[in-house]
């Protein structure tokens, strides 16, 4: 790593940060309804549900869409970060997700205005003024920073797989080593969907994570809910 590039990404560790308030502890992305279903009998059945939304689903997605926000706001082009936009919320298959990555997104980008003031990320800040899709202002908020795409794609894939895990210690049969484990096993994974994503555009976004999606609207009616999602 050259000098000084460690510096450069600390905002990463304090955005992505679980103390960051975007309110990420109240969402599970489906992984309530999961449980509940039994899918999540135990550490390898938990880390390889969350692979797969990784890798099939919307880790591989937002990354994607991240990336579409990065490149349009490194040039200032509002009108792209706002088709972005539209299209990652467009994207949410379902209520509930769609509400996941509205508020996280709303909440991460007024906080970074707030306490993180940029010329540049002020600019833009009206072409995401309604709703805003979480990896959007993420990809926004880097870009107007200066923060490389690749690391921070990779910073915001983990920091997923981490909240999906932290959801899964208290919804699974599961500790905290095996937590643990489960993030260290995914961190190659998070670093390989960093690279492959980077240079990808609208047109290579798909999923086919169809019990994970289908869950989440069922989770809108399960009986009895820790999280929003």
């Amino acid at each position: 790593m050259p000098s000084g590039a460690a510096e450069t990404l600390l905002p990463l560790f304090a955005w992505l940060s679980p103390g960051f308030p975007v309110g990420a502890y109240a969402y599970s992305h489906g992984l309530e309804w999961a449980a509940e279903a039994g899918d999540l009998s135990n550490e390898p059945a938990v880390r390889e549900w969350i692979a797969d939304v990784l890798r099939h689903g919307a880790g591989r997605n937002d990354a994607i869409l991240l990336a579409c926000a990065w490149r349009a706001a490194a040039v200032e082009d509002a009108a792209a970060l706002a088709e972005a936009n539209a299209l990652a919320l467009a994207l949410a298959p379902s209520a509930e997700l769609l509400l996941e990555t509205s508020q996280q997104g709303r909440s991460f980008l007024d906080a970074v205005v707030a306490a993180w003031p940029n010329a540049a990320l002020a600019r833009l800040a009206p072409a995401l003024a309604g709703p805003v899709a979480y990896p959007v202002a993420l990809g926004a908020a880097a870009a107007a920073h200066g923060l490389p795409l690749t690391p921070t794609l990779g910073a915001f894939v983990l920091a997923f797989a981490q909240n999906l895990v932290s959801a899964a210690l208290r919804l699974a049969p599961i500790g905290q080593t095996s937590g643990t484990r489960i993030v260290a096993a995914l961190a190659p994974l998070a670093e390989e969907l960093a690279r492959d994503c980077a240079g990808l555009g609208p047109d290579d976004v798909g999923g086919c994570t169809f019990r994970a999606d289908l869950g989440s609207f069922r989770h809108e009616t399960q009986y009895t809910r820790l999280f929003r999602s």
